[in-house]
């Protein structure tokens, strides 16, 4: 009778999707009556906080019409008992791409430099901003990938276009089977953003902190735009339009997920962020940024460790990932954060439940994953009128299934989308489980077994006698239909294939087609002949080895806690003060709160942690004036010769090792720039080196602002480029320096006009902050007749050069830098490297110095930085500089040029508390930082250090064992490949979208 009923079903569910009015003409017979079908002694979770036992679904066309227990069946409903069976709501998946066609990114390679769009029609000059892009212009349902998501408890998608950084609207679609027009259940769900300029031909940006400026840039024309009526922008104009809506943002790495919240207070948005899944890994933060989420189930794969050379290729970050990531939609969870679950991103989407029961087993509640699937992406979708929940007046998008969702072994049984029936698995089907007499012709007699879950899913094979045989067989089951497939190594040898159906299920007769090993053909036949007698498998507890501890930063030399602020007093030290007492022989210093609270000697310091330094060195932290760590995404963008509007500030990493290793060498702070591509780069970030904090946390608080101008080979592309950008001689590196200041006074005069319309330049904001004595310029420079040419320049256009960095001719030039007040920091000892280096000296330093200019030397190298207190050291060695006045080139004098003097470089009362304990003198090449304070916390122990290495020797250990034993159990693995980071130095040339395809297509 139920399979009668189902038929009648299905015949009827095929005329639902027209019981609407349509403009679409029918070639044939048209049957405008609408399913009607009821659902009965269903267990009927109708949302994640509401399940009715034996209750009843109607169905009328597309839609529910009353969902309830006691329910009675109006007359003229065709009624289907699903005893024992569950409906849920059909799942939702907030990001996909789902029915667009594939976007290709072209390799930029050397090709000729793109400035502005060369799309034809009247949209803004870069093509990553492409607001005007509407999926439902270019949305055609794909049946294939439709299909695939059905099979995965999929009703509906919010399809959303992944190319550009403005990537236009998405549109939320069912997965019917119908016509396009028919699909839609919201045309315009959000505005989409991301970091990723895609198939933009243009060559800006080129990095993170361009993507992150352009966005803004856009923001404020768009502000503009509305405002003015001489252009025409198809591009702003939509833009505009799109204010109004959901704005969601796709992200990589939960770093980015803090750079996005960021722009989006600053433009008053609250991004509903798609990110990759690493949240767990700073979750106050991410919670602290207010934003819902779209998180994926990617879980990264075991490393195959078996080779112990391939395994050290791999990070302690990645192993930790590997363990962790699963847990992270439970740490969202317990943090209270609102996120939704996607398949994106999934190798197949059949894994998508693999992966959410595996997200269960680590800690995500059944209610919040239902939740999570359903009613949070029908909220932020804009679409819970329609779908998320089985309610009257809703679509109805349902799934059947044999048991809870969740449930390991759960079978869908249907999926109905828009009162439309799909098949998932046979819902009828009957339980060929037993032992059978089989029969093949020319065979003698052999046994089958039929076993396992589903009503039969693992098939052996048994002959006895003389040529007795045991063997397993590939055992497919379709419905009625079966293919068993094995091999009896002899009598015949080779493959033997079955395909047949169930012919009668009382008793059990399976009959078919046998092709033997030959190529001959003949029957076979299956007889039902008692129930197989399986042993039920023992439940043993689980033995995988319990998860390690969060660490901060997330890698190597992370610890599960960040050290601690201290009160300190250090004892009987040889103190370097930098300051008028000098060096000081067995004297204290007392750290309180994060200050110097006092220098002297037989100092007493109540319950401070006293430290004995006798014999050692106590020194001010050193600071590095010029450093590329702590970037990420590009330390250069450098496809415009200006590009002043981007920012240092906007990608600081704070998970660089470099940080770590900089402590070891005693750097307490430093100051990151931009690289030298283009003649005025980018603003810059003085940090200080806080490990394990999170980035905005790092920043040097109440610090001016400072910007990297360039000069010589890098900025007029000698040894890189298409040289088609401009500048390219040094000639055109002066007119650039001329027409933007020229420009930024105009654009000065022009704001200061009240009522001006005046568009908003976030690269000439930064000149005018120059010239307004606001934000100041650090300059690369090499060679004397740029040096000259720069300073006159700056006089020309009445703005000043605060520092000449490298500057490795500054002895030609030392008068002129004195005159004008111009600090340089120099290399100790760097020449002929490159052709504008070949005058360099190593008494640079002293000359500049006996001058008077203040100097110092910097790294401009993540390793170098790792002993600037020997750099210091050559100072004495090639000029004789007196010791103190060298210390200071790497401590007081980089503080000065800094404007942080004030603050830090030297041991004074009301100071940071930024210290270094040297094992020796710090000036010699056997000198070593033992302890390294910032603001009174100990963020290097040379001590602990040995500590921490040892115990994350044990954690590798560990995670190691436990992917060997994932491996033995079956789960796969890949190759172990190493993550190594990048090392930014000036010249350093990147496409961080080009990076960002290529990662997601290796992964």
């Amino acid at each position: 009778m139920k399979k009668t009923l189902l038929a009648i079903a299905l015949v009827f569910s095929a005329t639902t999707l027209f019981a609407q009015q349509t403009t679409y003409p029918v070639n044939g017979s048209f049957d405008t009556r609408p399913g009607m079908f009821a659902f009965t002694n269903a267990t009927i979770v109708v949302n994640s906080s509401q399940t009715l036992p034996n209750a009843t679904l109607l169905v009328k066309g597309q839609f529910i019409q009353a969902v309830g227990s006691g329910l009675s069946v109006p007359k003229g409903y065709v009624i289907i008992d699903l005893k024992g069976k569950f409906i849920y709501p059909s799942l939702i998946d907030a990001f996909s791409s789902y029915g667009l066609p594939e976007t290709t990114v072209q390799p930029r390679g050397s090709r000729q430099s793109v400035f502005i769009s060369t799309k034809k029609g009247a949209y803004g000059w870069n093509e990553a901003i492409r607001p005007e892009t509407y999926v439902k212009n270019i949305f055609s349902a794909d049946s294939k990938k439709a299909d695939e998501l059905r099979k995965a408890g999929f009703g509906s998608v919010n399809v959303i276009s992944r190319d550009g950084i403005a990537r236009g609207i998405s549109a939320a679609v069912t997965l019917n089977e119908s016509t396009d027009n028919n699909l839609f259940l919201k045309d315009q769900t959000a505005a989409n953003y991301s970091f990723n300029k895609g198939t933009s031909a243009n060559d800006y940006p080129t990095s993170l902190m361009g993507s992150i400026a352009l966005l803004r840039q856009t923001y404020y024309d768009s502000q503009w735009y509305s405002r003015q009526k001489d252009e025409y922008n198809i591009s702003l104009e939509e833009f505009a339009k799109q204010q109004t809506i959901p704005q969601f943002f796709e992200v990589d790495g939960w770093a980015n997920i803090l750079r996005a919240d960021k722009i989006g207070k600053e433009f008053g948005k609250q991004y509903i962020i798609k990110s990759n899944g690493e949240e767990y890994q700073r979750i106050n933060e991410v919670k602290a940024t207010g934003a819902s989420l779209i998180i994926p189930l990617t879980f990264p794969k075991a490393y195959d460790v078996e080779d112990p050379a391939e395994a050290r290729n791999i990070t302690l970050a990645q192993m930790k990932a590997w363990e962790m990531a699963p847990a992270n939609a439970a740490a969202l969870e317990k943090a209270g954060i609102r996120f939704a679950l996607t398949a994106f991103g999934l190798e197949h989407s059949r894994d998508f439940w693999t992966n959410i029961r595996l997200a269960i087993e680590n800690g995500l509640t059944e209610k919040q994953a239902l939740q999570s699937v359903t009613e949070i992406p029908a909220a932020i979708l804009g679409i819970s009128d329609k779908v998320g929940s089985l309610e009257k007046g809703k679509i109805a998008n349902f799934l059947i299934s044999s048991d809870n969702l969740f449930k390991n072994g759960n079978i869908i049984f249907e999926n109905w989308v828009q009162g439309k029936r799909f098949i998932v698995n046979k819902i009828d089907v009957a339980d060929l489980r037993g032992i059978y007499n089989l029969n093949i012709d020319g065979i003698n007699p052999l046994t089958l077994k039929i076993t396992g879950a589903s009503g039969g899913s693992v098939a052996a094979i048994e002959r006895t006698g003389i040529d007795s045989v045991k063997t397993t067989a590939a055992f497919t089951r379709n419905g009625d239909w079966v293919s068993i497939s094995f091999n009896l190594k002899k009598s015949p040898e080779g493959n033997i294939r079955l395909s047949g159906y169930l012919t009668t299920s009382s008793p059990l007769l399976i009959k078919g087609e046998a092709a033997m090993p030959d190529g001959l053909s003949g029957k076979f036949s299956a007889t039902y002949k008692e129930a197989a007698k399986e042993t039920p498998k023992k439940e043993e507890p689980k033995t995988s080895l319990a998860m390690g501890p969060l660490i901060y930063p997330f890698g190597a030399f992370g610890n599960a806690a960040i050290p601690k602020q201290e009160n300190v007093l250090i004892k009987n030290a040889t103190v370097w003060t930098n300051e008028k007492e000098g060096i000081l022989e067995n004297a204290d210093v007392w750290l309180e709160n994060g200050k110097i609270k006092a220098v002297g000697k037989n100092l007493a310091a109540g319950n401070a942690r006293i430290i004995d330094a006798t014999g050692k060195h106590v020194t001010a932290g050193i600071i590095d004036e010029h450093s590329h760590i702590a970037g990420s995404g590009g330390i250069n963008e450098g496809a415009q010769s200006v590009s002043a509007e981007v920012r240092i500030a906007d990608i600081i990493n704070s998970e660089d090792v470099n940080i770590y290793r900089q402590l070891a060498g005693g750097v307490t702070t430093s100051h990151i720039l931009h690289g030298s591509a283009n003649p005025i780069g980018g603003q810059s970030q003085l940090i200080k080196l806080r490990w394990g904090k999170a980035p905005e946390e790092l920043k040097f608080a109440g610090a001016d602002g400072f910007i990297k101008f360039a000069l010589g080979e890098n900025v007029k592309q000698s040894n890189f480029g298409s040289g088609a950008r401009f500048p390219v001689t040094r000639m055109g590196v002066e007119q650039t320096f001329v027409d933007e200041f020229t420009r930024a006074k105009e654009y000065e005069k022009a704001t200061a006009v009240k009522g001006n319309n005046v568009r908003r330049d976030l690269e000439l904001d930064a000149i005018v902050e120059i010239l307004k004595n606001k934000r100041f310029i650090t300059c690369h420079s090499y060679v004397q007749s740029e040096i000259n040419m720069l300073i006159h320049v700056a006089d020309s256009l009445g703005f000043k050069i605060n520092t000449f960095t490298h500057i490795l001719e500054g002895y030609k030039v030392a008068d002129k830098m004195k005159a004008h007040g111009i600090a340089g920091s120099t290399f100790s000892d760097w020449w002929a490297y490159k052709n504008e280096v070949a005058e360099a000296i190593p008494y640079n330093g002293k000359i500049m110095h006996n001058v008077g200019i203040t100097t110092a030397f910097n790294s401009d190298d993540a390793e170098m930085a790792r002993h600037l207190n020997q750099e210091a050291g050559k100072a004495v060695l090639y000029g004789n500089v007196p010791e103190e006045d060298a210390w200071k080139f790497v401590t007081l004098n980089p503080a000065k040029m800094l404007h942080i003097a004030d603050k830090v470089g030297s041991l004074k009362a009301g100071k940071d508390a930024d210290v270094v304990i040297w094992s020796a003198d710090p000036l010699s090449i056997y000198a070593k930082a033992e302890k390294t304070f910032v603001d009174g916390v100990p963020y290097w122990d040379i001590d602990k250090d040995a500590q921490l290495i040892k115990s994350q020797q044990t954690e590798k250990a560990r995670l190691i064992q436990k992917m060997l034993d994932s491996k033995t159990s079956g789960s796969s693995t890949q190759r172990p490949l190493g993550n190594a980071p990048r090392l930014y130095n000036c010249e350093t040339l990147e496409d961080y979208s080009a990076e960002l395809n290529e990662s997601e297509h290796v992964h």
